[in-house]
């Protein structure tokens, strides 16, 4: 419940959160129901005749209201979830030194309200329906049930009450009080609507429907002073199909749920009351059943054909006869295919039909007789087959569908697996024999291929001596090769096979080179280099420009220096100036550039060095001021101007514009509108996914340079890369899909040759080092594993979790949920071992002080090494992904008498925290969430860092390590992972070194990367 109040609080509007704050401590919520993992509540409103209902799902952290308003959440949702939370509902504030995500939240920028508990108001009264029998019909009479139990007939509609209280009758015994509002349901009022001026009585039977419709929904109903229940299904006869005499005898019975008629039209099944239907054949009363309808042999056609078609439309039938006519004894349905050409355009007609030829036809449902005699319907088959054809062929019998162009092609693979008879039938009267001839046409830079039919197709007109040849568009044919299809349209019309073999040579680099290049059909200096080898093996002049290129694919060894910017007020390192020329020289070339240097190497004064004219930085905003401190140090002869903020504005004199992710997302148009000389992402995984709007807005931006800098380009998926590579260098990888299926499969497969493959592809335009490599100076660094083992309590409490964890994953993935999906059951494991205050319920999991205070082997061991840590005069960085594992760890440090400051998402004055870490008379220990902390950071003062929970992701506890560990350290550092010993932890030690292989295989780190399968994270469970 903690977790939905936060979401709710989280997404409320500062003013609706206080009016459910008010409604919540004025008790006006009541009526609540548990049903499994969903409760409702519903909330007393002003100027409201229904209270509306608010339907929480805990487990999912979401909530809905019936109120109509038109924002959400609504004040009735804070008000149910704040009555579910009882220090929220009265108000009480959250304890002391914790922030408000810790206890209970207040209204927008307020702490609760002070004084105590609210009183608890009284349940409102509710109404209860009464039905007596009288005669033939039913009486209907509302009355209203007090929370005493006292009751009182309604007298007047449920409209004149609105807003107004109901009061019981006074008495010596109980004086009349102001009771409880009366709060009606829609489904009240829709019965009050029915009634209208007749409160109580006779119903007329064309009302019975709406009634009954309107009294399923009540929970409170009675027939003659028993309870009830109201169902808006209608009860209808059966039908029966029994052998009589030579023929068969067609019979209408009640349904045998029946037990009692209660009035004209209505009937009890059990406890429930049900209107009649189809009463034209039954009577009001049932008092025309049993029907009965003999058909005579020669009649029975008709029987199958005209009355039980129609009859099957309003009742069950059930067939008994064994002499219902056949078709030859063993006729079964099956799909006619009728199909057709007009130039490229193939016309399909499906029919459900019965025989080969056909004797009857399915229409509408109704079996049409065609020839013969009458054929047994199989309606089961029946449904499978169309099943089938909606699924497989996606068709309905008797409707024309046209397939154009490669949709034909589609349809035609699709036909094969289905009825390969009907498939050879077409393929050699619609589809064509003659064989496709590429030809390549290499310009200069321009590339293009062409693909024509070798002969004409018999049959076709025009295709005699000196009409002009039939072709193929070269994009159709890589994409029909790519799908795996065995045709390509033809332009004119027509289709024509594939040349598989010339494709399985040429179509992988062909369909590179057609994706990456311009309108005008050239391609782009970054695929150069790919034109430049398809020539040399057709033996083809390369093309212009090529040449220029050459220092790229040598290694970087002949690069020219660039030359340095003259306000630079750095002396650059080897490796810094070697990173400057690459840079300058794929300016220069107008290509892109990924710089994916280790962290801590300079990315951001290398990338100053190479800019020229106007340029757009995109960076977190927490590394936003990072960079205007860089200018100012490195290159203060750029004018910067900083462009967030709710006045933004952008500065045409600005050489350099530095803004943030979330303003790029919003000003989207507005960016890309402008002419920029270079564009740089810095942290640029966020735009790893490619369909996140902060990558679609990177990639609409213009500029000449354009620069990914990130430590991490691949923390998951090789996907990640492309999409780097997809906003720096468009076109070099090919399509989205042609990557995965080309690179992304393959690798994650371990298929020989792939991973270097895509290492040589990207190598002139990606440049990573490492701090081993190009900074000897740093002092090393060393990781170990502070192993600890769990106390017995903690024990039985993570065994628990385990083995409800282990029952959610298994569901989960049996469901087809996805990996990723299944990873997010995992959490309360992962947290159970860590701390057991961390499990909602568990015995730690009570109140905030005491849980602050409960043991845990894990933090007891950190407490421990910093205690030595700190004794012998080193400073420490702690870091968790969970901000409330960090409120746990702190109760402790001043126990231990350790002084500390902290920095998570809540943090204000971040730069503030930092200095005073790095001051050396500040706090030795600096507690740090993950997700706030692990960038943008620099914390050289620490050279000791403690990970409490291992990450799935282990790019992402690097980028923590390297607050310590980079440029400006000149102590070793130290990396301590607390694993608890027999855990997930353990598991996922081995995971991030398959995470490290899926980076290495694309950056040359590694020959191969492996993927997390099920069997893996099932392993993860032990």
């Amino acid at each position: 419940m903690q977790g939905l109040l936060e979401a709710i609080r989280k997404a409320c509007l500062p003013g609706l959160w206080s009016q459910g704050v008010k409604l919540a401590r004025e008790g006006a919520a009541f009526g609540r129901e548990d049903r499994g993992d969903v409760i409702v509540v519903r909330i007393k409103a002003a100027g409201q005749p229904v209270a509306p209902t608010v339907t929480l799902y805990p487990a999912d952290a979401e909530w809905t209201c019936d109120c109509g308003g038109k924002i959400d959440p609504c004040a009735h949702a804070v008000a149910a979830t704040l009555s579910l939370s009882q220090p929220a509902a009265q108000g009480q504030p959250a304890a002391q030194g914790q922030p408000a995500a810790q206890g209970q939240p207040a209204a927008q920028g307020q702490p609760a309200a002070q004084g105590g508990a609210t009183a608890a108001a009284a349940p409102p009264a509710r109404l209860r329906y009464r039905l007596r029998r009288k005669g033939l019909v039913l009486a209907l009479e509302r009355m209203i049930v007090h929370a005493s139990g006292a009751e009182e007939p309604l007298r007047v509609s449920l409209a004149s009450l609105a807003g107004r209280a109901v009061r019981a009758p006074a008495s010596p015994e109980r004086p009349g009080p102001r009771l409880p509002e009366l709060y009606p349901t829609h489904e009240d009022l829709a019965v009050d609507r029915l009634v209208g001026t007749k409160q109580h009585g006779y119903f007329p039977s064309d009302r019975q429907p709406e009634l009954f419709a309107a009294l399923a929904g009540v929970a409170d109903v009675e027939l003659d002073g028993a309870p009830v229940r109201v169902s808006s299904e209608a009860i209808g006869p059966r039908a029966a199909v029994r052998d009589h005499d030579d023929g068969a005898a067609l019979i209408v019975e009640r349904d045998p749920r029946v037990d009692e008629v209660i009035a004209s039209g209505v009937v009890r099944c059990g406890g429930t009351l049900h209107l009649l239907r189809e009463m034209d054949l039954t009577g009001p009363k049932l008092e025309r059943l049993p029907l009965r309808r003999v058909f005579p042999r020669g009649d029975l056609g008709k029987l199958v054909t005209d009355v039980l078609p129609e009859l099957t439309k309003r009742v069950p039938v059930t067939v008994q006869s064994q002499r219902l006519p056949r078709a030859g004894g063993a006729s079964r349905p099956r799909i006619l295919l009728e199909l057709s050409q007009k130039e490229h355009t193939l016309s399909v007609v499906p029919s459900l039909v019965y025989g080969d030829p056909p004797e009857a036809r399915i229409e509408n449902g109704r079996l049409v007789h065609l020839s013969g005699a009458v054929p047994v319907r199989d309606e089961p088959a029946e449904r499978m087959l169309l099943v089938r054809l909606r699924d497989e062929l996606h068709l309905i019998p008797g409707r024309r569908v046209d397939f154009d162009g490669v949709e034909a092609i589609r349809f035609a693979s699709r036909l094969e697996s289905w009825d390969a008879r009907a498939f050879a039938d077409a393929r050699g009267e619609i589809f064509g024999k003659a064989a496709l001839v590429p030809r390549f046409v290499i310009e200069d830079r321009a590339f293009d291929v062409e693909f024509e039919l070798s002969a004409g197709r018999d049959g076709d007109e025009g295709d005699g001596a000196g009409a002009p040849s039939k072709r193929a568009d070269a994009t159709a044919v890589i994409r029909a090769w790519q799908d795996g299809l065995p045709l390509v349209p033809l332009l004119g019309g027509g289709w024509a096979p594939l040349p598989s073999a010339w494709l399985d040579r040429y179509g992988a680099r062909v369909a590179d080179l057609l994706a990456a290049r311009r309108e005008d059909k050239e391609v782009p200096p970054a695929a150069l280099p790919a034109l430049a080898a398809l020539c040399d093996e057709i033996e083809y002049p390369r093309p212009s420009g090529f040449d220029k290129l050459m220092p790229l694919l040598d290694g970087f060894a002949s690069l020219p220096e660039a030359p340095l910017p003259s306000d630079l007020t750095a002396t650059l390192r080897p490796y810094q100036r070697r990173g400057v020329d690459w840079l300058s020289f794929l300016r220069d070339a107008g290509l892109g550039a990924v710089l994916a240097d280790d962290m801590g190497l300079g990315k951001t004064l290398q990338t100053l060095c190479a800019l020229r004219g106007r340029t757009l930085v995109v960076c977190p905003r927490s590394v936003v001021h990072n960079w205007a401190d860089e200018i100012r140090r490195f290159r203060p002869g750029l004018r910067f101007a900083i462009y967030h903020g709710t006045r933004r504005a952008l500065d045409p004199a600005a050489n350099v514009t530095l803004t943030t992710y979330a303003v790029l997302r919003n000003d989207a148009e507005l960016l890309a509108a402008q002419a920029w000389e270079a564009v740089v992402l810095d942290e640029a995984q966020a735009i790893k996914n490619p369909d996140s709007q902060a990558a679609r807005a990177a990639f609409a931006l213009r500029a000449e340079l354009r620069v990914a800098l990130s430590g991490t380009p691949v923390e998951n998926r090789l996907e990640e890369l492309w999409s780097l590579l997809h906003f720096t260098n468009r076109g070099l990888l090919g399509g989205r899909s042609a990557f995965q299926e080309r690179y992304g499969r393959p690798i994650a497969e371990g298929v020989q040759g792939a991973a270097a493959e895509l290492r040589q592809k990207i190598r002139p335009f990606v440049l990573r080092r490492l701090k081993g490599e190009v900074a000897p100076e740093l002092p090393p660094r060393s990781e170990m594993v502070l192993y600890c083992e769990l106390e017995e309590a903690e024990r039985d409490l993570y065994d628990a979790v385990r083995a409800a964890t282990r029952k959610d994953v298994v569901e989960k993935l049996a469901e087809g949920a996805s990996v990723m999906a299944a990873l997010e059951a995992l959490l309360r494991l992962r947290q159970a071992a860590c701390h057991p205050a961390l499990i909602p319920g568990s015995s730690a999991g009570g109140a905030a002080p005491a849980a602050r205070s409960t043991p845990s082997s894990k933090v007891t061991r950190l407490i421990e090494a910093l205690e030595e840590c700190v004794a012998d005069g080193h400073k420490a960085l702690v870091f968790s992904q969970w901000t409330s594992l960090l409120d746990l760890v702190e109760p402790h440090l001043g126990a231990a008498g350790i002084p500390w400051s902290r920095l998570d998402g809540g943090t204000r004055d971040r730069a503030g925290v930092v200095n005073e870490f790095q001051s050396p008379v500040g706090p030795p220990v600096m507690l740090i969430s993950l997700k706030a902390g692990g960038t943008g950071l620099n914390l050289t003062a620490a050279d000791h860092v403690f990970l409490l929970d291992p990450w799935w992701n282990p790019a992402v506890e690097d980028q923590a390590a390297d607050r310590a560990h980079r440029i400006g350290q000149h102590r070793p550092v130290m990396v301590h992972r607390l694993v608890a010993k027999d855990t997930v932890e353990e598991g996922i030690l081995a995971l991030q070194e398959r995470k490290r292989a899926i980076a290495g295989a694309a950056l040359g780190e590694a020959d191969r990367a492996a993927s997390l399968t099920r069997e893996d994270l099932l392993a993860l469970l032990g």
